[in-house]
């Protein structure tokens, strides 16, 4: 009977981690396979220092003075969770606002089509992508517009992930990335007819110095779009439960410190930009963007079953349990800020480069 129960329970072990691994997949369908799993361009020696670094140099977002420091840790932060990022959530590391009787994929698209129909470029026309992550909106964009699209990322792993899902979408044509710092690209002046930034910007120590890179490579009369995170008309910096939750927001994101809504349009303008358009996605009559989080409760608990099961047999990193305890966390303070009314992550801002002065 012993040997008969040991089968068993040996059995229905085996059994669960495939139904977990082969069947249910990620909370999104889509992805990564669990057990590939890694710390991006991070051996698996390096990822349980390098999220204790990366956790000690953002434990206090507003109160960081080494603003030199913030591209390399936003780069190893990115090493952490890219992984991860594609297999729960898929390729397009960014949200969109909830579509009665479309799915999340069909949502995303709709919001990533969106940003490039509000620049108005042609097939053909050269547009920047400002953070470009792994390439999914990069792709969407692509095969929507037939514009050729030029990502930039700051990390060296997503640009090898973005080039291979490129290819895979036969897309490859249409789609370069570059690893490269936004805040020091390298393109030339006036050499791009449009770019976007889809809640990418948001990484930078000082906005203004990404959006005057964007302004510098951009056309004349070139069209800008960006969706921004800010906190709202109704944060209050003198609630603690506010300030929780955008600090939350803000450690378990690699973000130095969040912007108020009415600080991009002016920055903007700071840089040379002309405003045409602003308005927060997020608001009424959009449903929440906040519900794919709050639907995927269960299966992000399954998913940290999952990992902790994977990294006890040595298949993934040790530390990734870690980093996804993080950003397991951070989902409740994302969701805190989209319920509480006090965050979006869809502030969007359409700006034009001016035409050159008329020659006499």
């Amino acid at each position: 009977m012993d040997t008969v129960a040991l089968f068993c329970t040996a059995a229905l072990l085996a059994g669960g981690v495939y139904w977990f691994v082969c069947v249910l997949g990620s909370a999104e369908q889509k992805g990564k396979n669990a057990v590939d799993l890694s710390g991006g361009s991070l051996s698996s020696e390096e990822v349980r220092d390098n999220y204790k670094q990366y956790w000690s140099f953002f434990r206090r977002p507003q109160g960081i003075e080494t603003a030199d420091k913030v591209p390399d840790f936003v780069d190893t932060f990115y090493n952490l969770v890219t992984d991860i990022y594609e297999w729960g959530w898929g390729q397009s590391f960014h949200f969109s606002p909830s579509i009665a009787g479309k799915s999340n994929r069909e949502a995303t698209r709709i919001h990533e089509e969106m940003a490039v129909d509000l620049i108005d470029v042609k097939p053909g026309d050269r547009v920047l992508d400002v953070g470009c992550g792994v390439g999914g909106p990069m792709r969407a964009i692509a095969a929507h517009s037939r514009a050729k699209v030029v990502g930039i990322t700051i990390n060296d792993y997503q640009v090898n992930r973005a080039r291979i899902h490129n290819k895979k979408a036969g897309l490859d044509s249409l789609c370069e990335v570059v690893c490269g710092n936004f805040l020091e690209m390298p393109f030339p002046d006036n050499s791009f007819d449009g770019a976007y930034s889809i809640e990418a910007t948001c990484h930078a120590p000082k906005l203004e110095e990404v959006y005057a890179e964007i302004f510098r490579v951009l056309k004349p009369g070139s069209l800008y779009v960006s969706y921004e995170w800010v906190t709202t008309e109704k944060y209050r910096g003198d609630n603690p439960e506010h300030v929780d939750i955008i600090q939350g927001i803000e450690r378990g994101d690699a973000l130095p410190g969040l912007r108020n809504y009415l600080d991009i349009a002016e920055t903007a303008r700071k840089v040379g930009f002309e405003v045409v358009k602003e308005r927060d996605l997020a608001k009424p009559p959009a449903l929440p963007w906040w519900t794919r989080l709050k639907m995927g409760r269960i299966a992000y608990w399954r998913n940290h079953i999952l990992v902790m099961v994977l990294s006890a047999l040595g298949i993934a990193p040790k530390g990734t349990l870690d980093v996804h305890e993080m950003l397991f966390r951070t989902a409740d303070y994302l969701t805190r800020g989209g319920d509480s009314g006090i965050f979006s992550p869809m502030h969007m801002i359409l700006c034009r480069k001016p035409e050159s002065p008329a020659s006499s």
